[in-house]
């Protein structure tokens, strides 16, 4: 597949800082990450599909002092990817990587189940698209001896939505892998957090009708998300009432599960085509 664009600046990096990798960084919770690690000591490198929103958003970026490189490309292109990462980190090494693509699809009213295309797609860009961003530098960060990885899930990878089965399904899969990850890399000087947010308000959630209980706005999400990565907390996860109530949910016989999860409701309104979502959203 190719890549749909790539922009690649060459750009001074400052002597001391932070650089920071973020995917789906042009829209929701990857574009209030960034302009949460923007400032005069951080260099981002901002990968996202929509050209025009990514410039925006890095323009904001530049504007709070930061060095930005931006990369308009489709996570889904292993080798274009790798190849902008990769380039990326040989300018900057990367201090922090965060796998944040993502979209979100689900079941029609009138359809029994999720079709297998729109179904795919979704495991595609928000499962195979992180381990392609992350192992484009794992290597490299392993050999440094230093880096953090992190993979941005869901509530939903811990709580599966019945209206929600390949999202559902593509999180639980990044919390293993974030998981599976963070022990083989322990001893490697490697740091890997997963990160669970709950209802985020973002363009993203406003694609689902029913009810976004305890959501936060995206701007408090990546202060809390952030605030923890710079503890190398291992799991972010949050609010924390929606994640006491998973807790206590997974103590119960798989009936009783069956009964409660059976009301919770996505009912997401389809994507338009030719429209770009890249950034979670969703618990």
């Amino acid at each position: 597949m190719a890549a749909i664009a790539q922009r690649h600046r060459t750009v001074r990096k400052p002597l001391m800082g932070l650089t920071v990798v973020i995917t789906g960084a042009s829209s929701g919770i990857g574009q209030a990450l960034a302009l949460e690690y923007a400032g005069h000591d951080t260099t981002l490198g901002l990968l996202g599909r929509d050209v025009a929103r990514l410039d925006a958003v890095a323009g904001a970026c530049r504007d709070r002092g930061a060095v930005v490189e931006t990369g308009a490309l489709d996570v889904r292109d292993g080798d274009a990817t790798t190849t902008w990462l990769q380039a990326f980190d040989t300018a900057h090494p990367v201090d922090l990587l965060i796998a944040n693509a993502g979209i979100l699809s689900g079941i029609d009213p009138q359809q029994c189940t999720e079709p297998a295309a729109a179904a795919l797609r979704v495991l595609d860009i928000n499962l195979r698209g992180s381990i392609i961003t992350v192992a484009a530098l794992v290597d490299r960060m392993q050999a440094r001896r230093r880096g953090h990885i992190t993979v941005i899930s869901s509530l939903a990878g811990l709580a599966p939505q019945p209206d929600l089965p390949s999202y559902s399904a593509s999180k639980a899969g990044l919390v293993f892998y974030g998981t599976a990850l963070r022990i083989r890399l322990r001893s490697r000087g490697i740091a890997v957090s997963v990160v669970c947010p709950g209802y985020v308000e973002t363009p993203m959630a406003d694609r689902q009708r029913s009810a976004k209980p305890l959501s936060w706005p995206a701007d408090k999400a990546a202060r809390y998300i952030r605030q923890r990565l710079d503890r190398k907390r291992r799991m972010i996860a949050f609010p924390w009432q929606l994640v006491f109530g998973i807790r206590l949910l997974a103590l119960m016989p798989v009936a009783v599960q069956d009964w409660i999860l059976s009301g919770f409701h996505a009912d997401v309104v389809p994507e338009v085509t030719g429209t770009r979502q890249d950034t979670d959203s969703r618990p």
